[in-house]
């Protein structure tokens, strides 16, 4: 079934952005129209049915929540993500509150856009995979007592959403939702980034279990996160739960819930142990080769053909001395010559009788 996507923004760049964003998707359900103001996207809604609308909040001429509603007039079933580069926190309530399905702020992150666009669509998801089914009438009900517990806290505790997270930063198990699901992808990978530190951390520190805990208060949610075992954690996010007053039967709820959940895949055939495995024993040094003495050594008698290869370079050693004396004697003879040919040294010229006084 072929799905219609509406772009919607002044600045061309961007549209060519998300065009060749969407292109990476490769779905030939997905046709895509663009409009870089609201009248010429008000045209094309009037020649397409539009099933997502993807646009500024800031546009010539009216807003993208202006545009929203004239569009949701003709096709009310339409899907609207909001691009902003506002901060404007009153504006963004704006957005939130014409029931917006995701708002992105420039830079837009492009793996959380490609998530919502396909979720929005009703198309299979590349960034959440859907978990197997279970392999057995017997394993739904182990399945259902796992959501069961998250949808219990949730509503023991007035959370808005409850997740359980694998290493892999996919959703086993949820419930609720956050306010903002377009940073669903990008928050989960963060929060199991942290994950895997506190795994390094714990070893590192040689602890017997892994006990850390992570609370972010304020923003649209409070959040807590905890490891459930080294491949598990647990995210709940809500208003309040990290306040003074209700923080700590928070975590105590929460810690009552992870050893619930531990039961519950046990159940499933995954382990809850939460201890690190030992590290593996060093193998035993080598043994040392004894040293000979090297008193042994000198009085040792050497073979005969040590001697002869001894006694050539013995000879060597001499024939070398001679030669050594002759170029040192050589060199002293022609030290003594002038390199001059015209020039005589004192001895040649008392011999030829040149020397005054001397006949």
């Amino acid at each position: 079934m072929v799905r219609t996507l509406l772009l919607v923004d002044d600045q061309r760049d961007i549209l060519r952005l998300l065009r060749s964003t969407l292109d990476t998707l490769k779905n030939k359900d997905i046709k895509i129209f663009e409009a870089q103001s609201g009248e010429e996207a008000l045209l094309e809604s009037t020649r397409h049915k539009i099933d997502m609308l993807v646009t500024d909040y800031k546009l010539p001429g009216m807003s993208g929540v202006e545009l929203m509603h004239k569009i949701r007039a003709r096709h009310s079933d339409v899907k609207v993500v909001f691009i902003t580069g506002m901060t404007d926190s009153k504006m963004r309530d704006e957005m939130l509150n014409t029931g917006a399905f995701a708002i992105f702020d420039k830079p837009i992150p492009i793996a959380d856009f490609l998530d919502s666009v396909e979720r929005g669509l009703g198309l299979v998801q590349t960034i959440f995979p859907p978990e197997k089914a279970a392999t057995s009438v017997a394993e739904e009900p182990k399945q259902a007592r796992l959501s069961d517990l998250l949808a219990n806290f949730r509503q023991d505790f007035k959370a808005d959403a409850v997740f359980l997270l694998n290493e892999r930063g996919l959703i086993n198990a949820r419930t609720g939702s956050l306010r903002d699901p377009s940073m669903e992808v990008s928050l989960i990978s963060t929060l199991m980034a942290v994950h895997n530190t506190s795994m390094k951390v714990a070893k590192h520190n040689h602890q017997e279990s892994i006990e850390s805990y992570h609370v972010f208060n304020g923003g649209d949610h409070d959040l807590l996160f905890i490891p459930v075992t080294p491949l598990y954690a647990l995210l709940v996010a809500g208003k309040g739960l990290a306040d003074e007053n209700q923080i700590l039967d928070s975590m105590s709820g929460l810690m009552s819930l992870r050893s619930q959940v531990i039961k519950a895949l046990d159940l499933i055939g995954v382990t809850g142990q939460l201890k690190f495995k030992s590290a593996p024993t060093a193998a035993p040094p080598a043994p040392t080769v004894p040293r000979v003495g090297t008193d042994k050594l000198a009085k040792a008698t050497p073979a005969p053909e040590m001697e002869a290869l001894l006694k050539d370079a013995s000879d060597d050693n001499k024939k070398k001395n001679s030669t050594d004396d002759f170029w040192e004697e050589a060199a002293h003879e022609l030290g003594r010559k002038s390199t001059n040919p015209e020039v005589i040294s004192h001895e040649e010229a008392k011999k030829m009788g040149l020397l005054p006084g001397e006949k």
